[in-house]
This record gives C-alpha cells, sequence and structure tokens, in this order.
C-alpha cells in the first residue's frame, strides 16, 4: 500500500534521492540501481513513473550531504587516493588524450567506487596495444556514449598499487579524437563533467572535493 503523502511527488522524490544516496556511498550501486531499488523501498512498489524520481543532480547532493554527516572521516581520504591513482593512469595514457570523469572527479567517490577515465585519440585501439604491453589484463565492454551516439569500447581492470592495497576498479572509454569537441564544456555552474591531467592534479592540490571546473584549455 502506498503511503498517503506519496501523494506530493516533491516529498517523494527528496525520500528516494536520500535513499539512494544511501545506497551510493554504503553500497556502491550506481545511479540508476540505487534509484530503482529506493523507488522500491520508499514507494513500495516495482515500478515508479518517472515524474516521482531525482535526477541524478539531486542525488549527488544527498550524497555529499550524507558523507559529510556519516564518512566525513574516512571519505576525503578515500577520494585522495582514488585522484592519485587515476592521476597516475592519466599520466601513463597521455598520449591518448585521458579525461577523469564520475565520482572520482566530482568529489563523491567512497570505498566502492571505481575510476573512469575516458581516452581520445586517433585510433583508439591503440590504448588496448598500450595495456597488452604493460602486461595489463582487461576485460571489454559496452559504454553508452556521453554524447548519445550508441555505444563506446570499455577496457576494465583491477589496478592494484601496492600489494597491501585493495585493488581499484579501473574503466577506461575509448572514443575517437573528433568527439573530444565541446566535450570539456562547463555546465550552468561552471562545471564540468571531465577534467585533464593539470586540473586533476590542481584537484589534489587545493584538495577540493567539491567544485570541478572546466578546464582553461
Amino acid at each position: 500500500m502506498v503511503r498517503r503523502y506519496h501523494v506530493d511527488p516533491q516529498r517523494v522524490r527528496e525520500e528516494i534521492a536520500i535513499a539512494a544516496a544511501r545506497l551510493i556511498a554504503e553500497e556502491g550501486l550506481d545511479y540508476s540501481s540505487a534509484k530503482r531499488k529506493a523507488a522500491r523501498q520508499v514507494v513500495g512498489q516495482g515500478r515508479v513513473a518517472g515524474e516521482w524520481l531525482p535526477d541524478n543532480d539531486q542525488i549527488e547532493e544527498e550524497i555529499r550531504e550524507y558523507q559529510s554527516l556519516f564518512q566525513a572521516d574516512s571519505q576525503p581520504a578515500v577520494l585522495r587516493r582514488l585522484r592519485e591513482i587515476a592521476l597516475d593512469w592519466m599520466k601513463r595514457l597521455a598520449a591518448f588524450n585521458p579525461y577523469l570523469t564520475g565520482a572520482v572527479l566530482n568529489g563523491t567517490a567512497g570505498e566502492h567506487s571505481d575510476i573512469h577515465l575516458q581516452v581520445f585519440c586517433d585510433n583508439p585501439k591503440e590504448v588496448a596495444i598500450y595495456l597488452l604491453n604493460a602486461n595489463v589484463q582487461y576485460d571489454v565492454s559496452e559504454t553508452r556514449h556521453f554524447g548519445g551516439r550508441g555505444t563506446v569500447e570499455t577496457l576494465s581492470f583491477l589496478s592494484r598499487e601496492t600489494r597491501d592495497e585493495e585493488p581499484v576498479g579501473m574503466h577506461i572509454a575509448l572514443y575517437d579524437l573528433d568527439d573530444l569537441r565541446g566535450a570539456v564544456r562547463a555546465d550552468a555552474r561552471g562545471r564540468t563533467q571531465r577534467a585533464n591531467t593539470e586540473t586533476v592534479e590542481a584537484l589534489l592540490t587545493v584538495g577540493d572535493a567539491d567544485d570541478v571546473r572546466a578546464p582553461s584549455n
């Protein structure tokens, strides 16, 4: 049975966003899965109309709130480690125009988060050759093109910096060089969905986990 206050879409969206944020922060669910599971928990139904669901920006803000309340002692250090690992790989992949995206970039990454890179080059297959030559064993899958133009091949593997540390999931989406045009435009808040090596270095220098600006180049 649906609770009475569910007649208020705004209230439902807020509760779903809060529940989804907790699932992402504590269990490492992706946004889509967390949103569906949270909707079932809040509304008590298998399917929920789109108008009742929060957008990803609302969920992201709730993740930040959750982390500030319950993970303030651990999350910043986890985020910094993930950014350092991402930067190391970006330097290794410098010839392929690497960009960081996702939770490690926007500052909401936690202990369950993977690192998501996008590379832009004339021949994306060269990235696979580079990894093979570096003795990196990877799996191949597909990721939705950020511009909505089909899918792109994605190489995934575990990056282990030392034997004592837990491995980190790494995903490298392979894009053509032409896809880079317009890919780093900032949104209305001056934030970008992806950042180059210099921007990631700057984030590590200032320790700013919540205000990702567009690269100047």
